[in-house]
């Protein structure tokens, strides 16, 4: 078992995906945070999935219903039974967020490479400026499974029952001492701090900083019980806009095996600007 997972089958190495780039049964997906760093250059055959304007709903704040997620898959060549492989930039921010969304509509067969596009680059492998062309592909989503989605009002009560919260941000965001973000000014919030109750747990713990590749289990799992999260009760991780704490709810529920992890994709830019929600500053929960 690779490095003593409870999936080791979720993650590829870049290896397997060199191997794979013919394959008709596997699509490759980037999904970056720097909406055009595809452009200059992906793994061959890969295709695009931004998480703006792709997964998002142009109109409501929430991602892309059913029917349009049906259609989106459909367009990238992905059908039901298709091993579809995430990898981005971020040590993979976004690849967990669209492999979140992924599960969220019931898609069975997904996996993240392993180090994203960190590692990929590192090792010196091919890149390609050329955009794929797939023939489109049927695909059938499940209903949304809520189980792994929270909303505000769960979240408020996670917080007065003193459930398990982490705030996957960074230090200075989870005191309040950073309320916006350099370059980001979509995700700003009226107010800085953290949900009572939530623990900082930096999402970039569960990395190795040299290739962005997840750490072993044992390791994982002090960092997540040494900061008093259980694997037998309800979690929910949250970060600004849902998708650092999608890469938290991925090492908590694939990788280590917590039976109930959501991810609050709401986060912060909700919770900061919301009227009478209570907060808290400082180093404590």
């Amino acid at each position: 078992m690779a490095d003593h997972y409870v999936h080791p089958e979720v993650l590829v190495e870049t290896g397997w995906v060199a191997e794979h780039l013919q394959d008709p049964r596997v699509r490759i997906v980037e999904s970056d945070e720097d909406y055009l760093l595809y452009e200059t250059g992906h793994i061959p055959g890969a295709v695009k999935v931004d998480w703006f304007t792709t997964l998002q709903d142009r109109e409501r704040r929430d991602f892309l219903s059913k029917q349009e997620f049906e259609q989106l898959a459909a367009s990238l060549a992905i059908s039901n039974d298709t091993t579809v492989v995430f990898y981005g930039d971020k040590n993979n921010w976004f690849a967990t967020y669209a492999f979140w969304i992924f599960e969220y509509y019931g898609h069975a067969n997904k996996k993240i490479m392993n180090g994203g596009r960190l590692k990929w680059t590192q090792e010196k492998r091919l890149l390609t400026r050329e955009i794929p062309r797939h023939p489109a592909a049927s695909y059938q989503a499940k209903e949304p499974d809520s189980r792994i989605r929270a909303f505000r009002d769960e979240v408020l009560k996670q917080s007065q029952t003193g459930g398990p919260l982490i705030d996957v941000r960074s230090p200075k965001e989870y005191t309040g001492e950073l309320i916006a973000m350099p370059n980001y000014p979509q995700e700003g919030a009226q107010r800085g701090g953290h949900i009572p109750g939530a623990v900082n747990i930096p999402w970039s713990t569960a990395v190795r900083e040299q290739d962005g590749t997840f750490k072993p289990a044992d390791e994982l799992r002090s960092i997540y019980t040494g900061r008093g999260i259980p694997a037998g009760q309800e979690v929910i991780a949250y970060c600004r806009i849902g998708e650092r704490s999608s890469h938290t709810w991925f090492v908590l529920t694939y990788l280590l095996g917590y039976p109930r992890v959501r991810n609050y994709d709401g986060s912060w830019t909700e919770w900061g600007n919301l009227v009478g929600a209570p907060i808290h500053k400082g180093e404590q929960p």
